[in-house]
């Protein structure tokens, strides 16, 4: 059974006009995978953003498959690409054949509503459409040698801190809201009155000591990986993943963060009435306890029962959670939040 992708040079930024070059042509042409029978047996093509990767291949797909084969007799073959949310969505937008699009943000689901890709009515799901869900922690180094407890010390002097690109990363949003939106719940807490300016200068102090912004979560963590730089702000599963695999990192939990919550959709434009049903059955197979358990395997929370979440001891107990509900919503977050203080008073001061 075959997981790769012929679509993994896609993850590379220098290759990104080379994408649109062949999703420009394969619109004129037969040449996009579908969700059809090949060899009796069916493929699907899910894009997603980068830290999906071991979770779908190494679990949901291999289960999915043999769900499938028992029930219907044929074989399911997975194409999957995986980069930033963003440059995920931008992709499909220029004409990437995705059937299933499983996102790090509900902004990149809205992109591709207004589009015509996606229907309104995606979220209409017990889970309105959310796969899974993970905090956002601080990664350092062994030791911890910069005292770093929470978000404001990422501001003190000489920390060296990674951060995703917000313009092609949907976790690198949800960092800048994390940071945001933690200073904003404490001071709420402590005086009863969100400090606006308080959480601004917490975000723009912290931004200059970034020194590198990766084109995705998955691209930061690599780096961080090499022994560049002193912290990382990222999913709590890259931190769980790192530490199982040895690497001398220790991960902070802020008094109060985020919780970011990934939405899976149908492309409903590149999906046919005969592929329909496998794709539809694919997406709902993301709320089965079988997957569900298995995100939870690799680190995410589940969104829809929270005793499998108490089955992994690993993960943090957060003082002070929060969701994008905080902020009303990503109708609200992004224009008030990441364009009109992030992009607009932080990036470039």
């Amino acid at each position: 059974m075959m997981y790769g992708s012929i679509f993994e040079f896609l993850r590379k930024p220098s290759r990104i006009f080379f994408t649109i070059g062949l999703a420009a042509f394969c619109l004129n042409t037969a040449c996009l995978p579908e969700a059809t029978r090949t060899d009796g047996g069916r493929t699907i093509t899910v894009y997603g953003f980068s830290i999906m990767k071991e979770a779908l291949e190494k679990e949901i797909y291999p289960a999915f498959a043999a769900k499938w084969k028992a029930e219907h007799g044929e074989t399911v073959n997975f194409n999957s690409a995986f980069a930033g949310s963003e440059t995920v969505t931008n992709q499909i937008l220029q004409g990437a054949p995705a059937d299933i699009a499983i996102l790090s943000i509900e902004r990149d689901v809205d992109r591709m509503i207004q589009a015509g890709h996606v229907p309104e009515d995606w979220y209409v799901t017990p889970q309105k459409g959310i796969a899974n869900k993970t905090p956002f922690v601080i990664l350092v180094r062994e030791g911890n040698p910069k005292n770093i407890r929470d978000f404001p010390d990422l501001a003190k002097p000489g920390v060296r801190l990674i951060h995703p690109d917000p313009t092609s990363s949907g976790g690198a949003q949800w960092s800048v809201l994390a940071i945001y939106g933690s200073e904003l719940i404490k001071s709420e807490a402590e005086t009863g009155v969100k400090d606006e300016n308080r959480a601004f200068q917490s975000l723009l102090s912290i931004w200059r000591n970034v020194i590198s912004t990766p084109g995705s979560a998955r691209e930061a963590r690599t780096q961080f990986e090499t022994g560049y730089g002193d912290a990382l702000v990222t999913y709590e599963l890259e931190g769980l993943l790192m530490k199982q695999a040895g690497a001398p990192i220790e991960i902070i939990v802020p008094r109060a963060t985020i919780f970011s919550e990934h939405p899976a959709v149908i492309v409903d434009r590149n999906v046919t009435d005969d592929e329909r049903p496998i794709v539809q059955a694919f997406r709902n197979f993301l709320w089965s306890d079988e997957a569900q358990k298995a995100f939870v395997k690799y680190h995410f929370r589940s969104s829809t029962n929270e005793a499998f979440n108490e089955e992994n001891p690993e993960f943090a107990k957060i003082e002070m959670p929060f969701t994008i509900e905080y902020f009303g919503g990503w109708k609200r977050a992004y224009p008030e939040i990441i364009e009109r203080i992030f992009y607009e008073r932080v990036k470039n001061k």
